[in-house]
């Protein structure tokens, strides 16, 4: 199957991670670099404050964790340690701040961390609220006000209307190109693959927005071009924790099938949703909204909404199953994992749960669970063909 030539492109931004060459290039003509760890932290104010905003993220492969694990204990979620890790071997002292959300206690831990141990020109913790009513978007609204405030003050810039209302237009269109990428992927043979997806969407986080939507509408185009398309035996919803390796959906395609669609915040959730443009007077509540409202996290209250969403894309993309990659110690995700099944299961749709470190590949036992899974259902599929006769 030949290979689409953009996708080349997207990985060598993504082989000299995180000091990419976009960023380096950004650097070197004296701009600013401020990292973003979490969904629910709007990359608009970062932008539109004439900064460049950087995805924080640990490695797309297992590293030793033995620094990290001296200053967060190892009831941590190996993906906040990863990170940690690599700010304690430097790879990050290229950044001039770093905005963290209070959304999980392993990324409050690390900001606090970071910010009593290691030096940084800026870290500053969003806080965010876990239900979407109208209180808790006004609570909201006064984080991002004050995230703006802390922004302007810091790097000596103003972060005006006209700015922000920019950066909204650059950010919608990347969620629109990101869209209609993931509408491909409900075709019977999609022209990309799950883990391709997953490349592209670590590039977003790590190359300037107008840059990365450039390359967005070629792959667009290479990918509508009718010369590829990709044939697996069963479609499968990926969920869970944060998930930067795409060795780890080659796994679980080279088994036969194809993860069309993926509930992460590294994927999906990412993109979900547009900020109003004419809808507020105020462009930062328009952004705020957004973000508070957007496909909901594990973390979120009530519940169901989240299942419900779940649901909702397993239908739209036509899946066979869904695999959960929960990161051990996870919490959010290992705890809605028996709603979430049950839910699944009361429509007929199998899922299998994995409990990974971050970083994971495929290990054999991980390959043989994926083996087993797709055998159940294929099974299935040829009883309810019986059945039907």
């Amino acid at each position: 199957m030949a290979e689409l030539e953009t996708l080349r492109e997207i990985r060598e931004v993504n082989s000299a991670f995180p000091y990419t060459a976009p960023v380096k290039a950004h650097k070197e003509k004296g701009g600013k670099v401020v990292a973003w760890q979490c969904t629910y932290v709007p990359e608009e104010l970062i932008w539109a404050a004439g900064l460049l905003p950087v995805r924080m993220t640990g490695d797309s492969k297992e590293l030793e964790l033995g620094d990290a694990n001296a200053y967060l204990s190892v009831n941590n979620c190996s993906f906040c340690r990863s990170c940690l890790q690599m700010v304690v071997d430097k790879e990050w002292d290229f950044l001039d701040g770093y905005v963290s959300a209070a959304t999980c206690d392993g990324s409050r831990r690390l900001a606090d961390i970071w910010q009593y141990y290691i030096s940084i020109p800026l870290l500053y913790t969003l806080h965010v609220p876990r239900k979407t009513t109208e209180s808790a978007h006004q609570n909201y609204l006064a984080e991002v006000q004050e995230m703006k405030r802390r922004l302007e003050s810091h790097f000596g810039v103003r972060i005006t209307d006209d700015r922000l209302r920019e950066a909204i237009q650059l950010f919608n269109r990347m969620r629109v190109l990101l869209r209609e990428l993931s509408e491909l992927m409900k075709a019977d043979r999609p022209p990309i693959t799950g883990a391709e997806a997953l490349e592209v969407m670590n590039a977003s986080g790590r190359m300037p927005k107008d840059q990365f939507n450039r390359v967005l509408e070629r792959l667009l185009e290479e990918a509508k071009s009718g010369k590829r398309a990709v044939e697996k035996k069963a479609r499968i919803l990926l969920t869970g924790s944060p998930l930067n390796n795409p060795e780890f959906i080659q796994t679980i395609e080279g088994e036969g099938a194809l993860v069309v669609v993926n509930e992460l915040c590294t994927g999906l959730r990412y993109w979900w949703g547009l900020v109003a443009e004419d809808a507020y007077s105020d462009p930062l509540e328009a952004i705020s909204r957004r973000y508070l409202s957007s496909f909901p996290c594990a973390r979120m209250q009530p519940y169901y909404t989240r299942l419900d969403e779940v649901l909702a894309l397993a239908k739209a993309y036509r899946v066979d199953g869904v695999v959960s990659e929960a990161i051990r110690y996870c919490q959010p995700y290992g705890f809605s994992n028996p709603l979430l099944r049950r839910r699944l299961e009361d429509a007929g749709i199998p899922m299998l749960e994995l409990d990974v470190e971050y970083g994971v590949t495929g290990s054999g036992q991980i390959r043989t669970r994926v083996q087993a899974f797709l055998e159940t259902i294929e099974g299935r599929e040829s009883r309810l063909k019986v059945e039907t006769l």
